[in-house]
Order: structure tokens, then sequence, then C-alpha cells
């Protein structure tokens, strides 16, 4: 009898929530810093470089929300606890042996 062994390596999974939250924020906190120096800039500078660091500290915290939703898992497939491989956001939830229909028991 033929036993099948297949092997799974760690750096397939995606990243830990916590982590990628972490890199996140700390994505988020750098672009509001830079942003935060644009206004300061703003009371130093004069000619063009008002509209330039105006500007910069207008669209700042967009880019900022954009990159700090970024998230570096991207979506494909997972191995499932079972060894068979489903569509992420398809996976099946444990209810543990009992089908309550959502509802508290």
């Amino acid at each position: 009898m033929k036993h099948d062994s297949q092997q799974f390596s760690v750096t397939s999974l995606p990243q830990n929530p916590a982590a990628e939250r972490h890199a996140r924020m700390i994505r988020y906190s750098l672009a509001m810093g830079i942003r935060l120096l644009c206004l300061a800039g703003l009371l130093f500078v004069q000619g063009w470089w008002l509209l330039v660091l105006g500007v910069a500290a207008v669209v700042l915290p967009w880019f900022a929300v954009v990159i700090a939703n970024t998230g570096r898992n991207t979506p494909g497939t997972m191995q499932a606890p079972g060894g068979q491989l489903v569509p992420l956001g398809q996976v099946p939830l444990y209810t543990g042996g009992r089908e309550t229909g959502g509802r508290p028991e």
C-alpha cells in the first residue's frame, strides 16, 4: 500500500493578522508623518513650493489610507486543514458538529 505524503512549507502560509496589522499601522503612520512635515513646511517656504506642499498635505491622507488598507496577503488558494485546496473566502465554517442556525443555545 502506497502512502501519499505531501509536504507543505510554512512559508506558503499567509502572514499573521497581528503582524500584518502592525505593518499597516507603520505604513499609515509614516505617510501621516510626511503629511505633518508638509504642513509644517508650509510655514517656511515661498513660491511654487507652497503649492507642492499644499497639494501633498491634501492628497497624502487618501494615499495613507489606501496604502494602509492594502494588505500583503494576496487572494488565491490556501490549504484547508483536511488537505483540500479551497478558494479563499469559501472555507466552510466549523460548527462543532451541531447546526444551530446561527442562534446561541
